[in-house]
C-alpha cells in the first residue's frame, strides 16, 4: 500500500496524503509586495482535499528582501490580499502555511528602505544575486546588524506571523536555509560575530530560536515549523562543521515541540539540482535521530523516491517544487500513476500567467498554444 497517500498527522491537523507544495518563490505579487488574484488562483489550482501547501517565501520586515514581485507580511496593507489566496485553499479544502523570511545580505540596495545596506551578521564578502527593475543584479556588500537591533529582527517576525494568523494562515514555516538570514546566523562561514549571536553553536543558534519562539507566542508550537539546509551552499554558504551545527538545532527545535521540520537535500543548491551532490536522503536520515515529530523532505523527489523515503521512516511527507509548478493536479498524477507535464525554467520567476497558471490538469485539454 501507498505511503504517500496516507493520512497523516501533522500538528494539530490531521492531511489526507504526504504530497506537499513546495515554498516557492514565483515572484507574482502585486505593487506593495501584495498577494493579487493571479496568485490565488494558483494556489487553488494546485489544492486537492486535506493537503498541506506552504507558501512562498514572504517578506517579514520592510529590509527584508531580495526579489521584486516577492509577496510580503510585513505591513497591514498586505493581509487583504493574502486572505484571498488561503480563502481559495481553504475553499478547495487545503491547509496551507505561512513562509516567512528574511534575505539578509542577499539583498541589493534598490530593494532596501531609502537605498540602504543590506543587513547581515556580519561583513564577510559573498556572492549571489538579488532580482530588481534591472533584472539579476549582483548583491550590494551588507553591514553587519547590532546586537541591539536583533530584538527588532525578532519583532518582525512576531508581527508578520500575527499578520498572518489574520490572513487566515493555519501556521507558519520559518525560513532558515537557503543562505538567508536565519541561515547566515547559523553557519560561521558567513556569522563572524564576537557576542552572544555568534560563535559557539549554541550562540548562532539564539537567533533561530528566538525567532522560532516569538512566534510561537501567537500561534502555539503545534502551528509553527522550520525549514532548514543542512548542505546548503547557495549564497556562498558553509559551516565547518555542518554536522554539528545541525543536529544541535533539531534537538533545540524538537525540545520546542515543533509542527514538523522540513529539511532541503544536498542535492538541491537554491533553484538548482546538482547532480554532483550525494542524492541520497542525508539530511533526513540523520537528523532524525535529533528530531522526533514530523519530516518533510525536500530536494528533487519523483514518486518512487518519495515513496522510498517514507517507507524507510527518514520521512513523513515529501514536498515537491518544480512538479508541482508544472501538474497543478501532481498528487492525483502521482496515485494514478499518469505522465507529468514538463516545466519551463523561463518562466519559474516573475512575469504573467505564463507558466504560472496556463499549465493544464491531466483530465484539462491541452492549453492552445
Amino acid at each position: 500500500m501507498s505511503k504517500l497517500f496516507s493520512k497523516v498527522a501533522v500538528g494539530s491537523y490531521e492531511l489526507a496524503h504526504r504530497v506537499v507544495l513546495a515554498p516557492l518563490t514565483r515572484m507574482r505579487a502585486e505593487s506593495g509586495a501584495r498577494p493579487g488574484p493571479l496568485m490565488a488562483e494558483y494556489y487553488a489550482q494546485r489544492t486537492s482535499p486535506g493537503a498541506l501547501l506552504i507558501g512562498e517565501a514572504t517578506i517579514a520586515a520592510p529590509n527584508g528582501n531580495g526579489y521584486l514581485g516577492a509577496p510580503g507580511l510585513y505591513d497591514d496593507s498586505q493581509i487583504a490580499g493574502w486572505k484571498t489566496v488561503t480563502g481559495a485553499v481553504h475553499a478547495r479544502g487545503g491547509k496551507i502555511f505561512l513562509q516567512l523570511y528574511h534575505a539578509g545580505r542577499q539583498s541589493n540596495a534598490q530593494l532596501q528602505p531609502g537605498g540602504g545596506r543590506p543587513v547581515g551578521p556580519s561583513e564577510v564578502p559573498h556572492g549571489g544575486l538579488a532580482y530588481t527593475e534591472a533584472g539579476w543584479t549582483p548583491n550590494t556588500p551588507n553591514r553587519a546588524l547590532e546586537t541591539a537591533e536583533l530584538a527588532g529582527i525578532v519583532e518582525s517576525f512576531r508581527a508578520a506571523a500575527e499578520r498572518g494568523m489574520k490572513a487566515g494562515f493555519d501556521g507558519v514555516e520559518l525560513h532558515a536555509a537557503n543562505g538567508y538570514l536565519l541561515d547566515q546566523f547559523l553557519q560561521d562561514g558567513s556569522n563572524q560575530r564576537t557576542d552572544e549571536y555568534g560563535g559557539p553553536i549554541a550562540n548562532r543558534a539564539r537567533l533561530l530560536l528566538d525567532v522560532t519562539r516569538a512566534v510561537i507566542s501567537v500561534w502555539g508550537a503545534d502551528k509553527v515549523a522550520v525549514r532548514l539546509g543542512p548542505s546548503g551552499s547557495f549564497g556562498d554558504m558553509s559551516d565547518s562543521d555542518p554536522e554539528a551545527l545541525f543536529a544541535h538545532v533539531a534537538a533545540d527545535l524538537d525540545k520546542l515541540g515543533i509542527a514538523y521540520l522540513h529539511l532541503i537535500e544536498p542535492r538541491i543548491a537554491g533553484n538548482e539540482e546538482n547532480q554532483a551532490r550525494d542524492q541520497n536522503p542525508v539530511a533526513a536520515r540523520r537528523l532524525r535521530a535529533h528530531f522526533h515529530g514530523p519530516i518533510i523532505a525536500a530536494g528533487g523527489f519523483n514518486g518512487a523516491s518519495a515513496e522510498a523515503i517514507l517507507q524507510s521512516g527518514d520521512a513523513d511527507l515529501v514536498a515537491f517544487g518544480r512538479h508541482f509548478i508544472a501538474n497543478p493536479d501532481l498528487p492525483e498524477r502521482l496515485r494514478r500513476d499518469l505522465p507529468l507535464n514538463p516545466y519551463d525554467r523561463e518562466t519559474f520567476f516573475g512575469g504573467t500567467e505564463a507558466g504560472y497558471t496556463d499549465y493544464p490538469s491531466y483530465d484539462e485539454e491541452p492549453v492552445a498554444a
